[in-house]
């Protein structure tokens, strides 16, 4: 990937983990380090060829375009010296969580383009998920907003409403996720396995499971009816799993517990 769809420098502001994993799916896909320019307090190297600096840049190129890493509570820190650095033409790309469009517009006058993107945390190896939403965007900048996203994997556009919704689900899936194969690991030592065999078959489960939900026709739901024989061993724990109090409302209470947090970081950035 040349990222030829930005003519021009390309800026991070805030290399952190979100961040630096997008910034490793793009240049795993072949974009060129030199195309990108961090800037991070620390002025600690993220990799070979990519320029790191400490503070905005003075002089140069008016960047092309802007990825906003920092964390939302820096939002105001970062706004005032870095607002007045970008053109009409820059398109601002925030990945803050929280942050509506209409909070980034009050401080961030002059791009005519402003993205929200939600990113996870598998964009660092090409297989995440990068939820994209404007209001400023016409076909043109949606068509380069995700052209950017396409190498780092499933890009979908959606109405800002949900914003908290997908942050939740998608953002912070993986995390959830991390937690299930853990607690799968940890139920089989607890069973009687090895820890270190049971945390390796654990992982090696969930990936190629879903490795396998991805590549079939069928529902996932309709996969677990395949595995499980009636009456048998797989049944029995999908009882558990199936119950009034299993494994749905427990998801579903973790997400609301997100949602309610994202909304709350919202109103603190407005």
């Amino acid at each position: 990937m040349s990222l030829s769809v930005v003519e021009g420098p390309i800026w991070l502001v805030g290399c952190g983990n979100m961040a630096g994993a997008m910034l490793r799916g793009w240049l795993d896909g072949g974009a060129d380090p030199a195309a990108f320019t961090v800037i991070r307090p620390s002025g600690a190297p993220v990799g070979e060829g990519i320029t790191v600096v400490q503070a905005l840049p003075a002089d140069g190129p008016v960047p092309a375009l802007v990825v906003l890493g920092v964390k939302p509570q820096l939002l105001d820190v970062v706004a005032p010296d870095l607002a007045p650095m970008l053109a009409p033409e820059t398109l601002l790309l925030s990945i803050l969580a929280g942050v509506e469009l209409s909070t980034l517009r009050r401080r961030f006058a002059t791009p005519h383009t402003i993205v929200r993107a939600m990113p996870n945390m598998p964009v660092a190896i090409g297989r995440g998920v990068v939820t994209l939403a404007s209001d400023t965007a016409d076909a043109g900048a949606r068509a380069r907003a995700e052209a950017l996203m396409a190498p780092l994997g499933l890009v979908e556009w959606m109405d800002e409403g949900l914003f908290d919704v997908v942050t939740a689900l998608a953002g912070s899936g993986p995390a959830f996720l991390f937690r299930f194969i853990d607690a799968l690991a940890e139920a089989g030592a607890d069973s009687g396995l090895p820890a270190d065999q049971a945390a390796r078959m654990a992982l090696a489960t969930v990936a190629g499971a879903a490795a396998l939900a991805a590549a079939e026709d069928e529902s996932p739901r309709m996969l677990a009816d395949r595995v499980a024989s009636p009456g048998g061993s797989t049944r029995r724990g999908l009882d558990i799993l199936d119950e009034p109090e299993g494994l749905v409302p427990l998801l579903r209470n973790t997400l609301t517990a997100a949602i309610l947090r994202n909304r709350e970081m919202a109103a603190a950035a407005r």
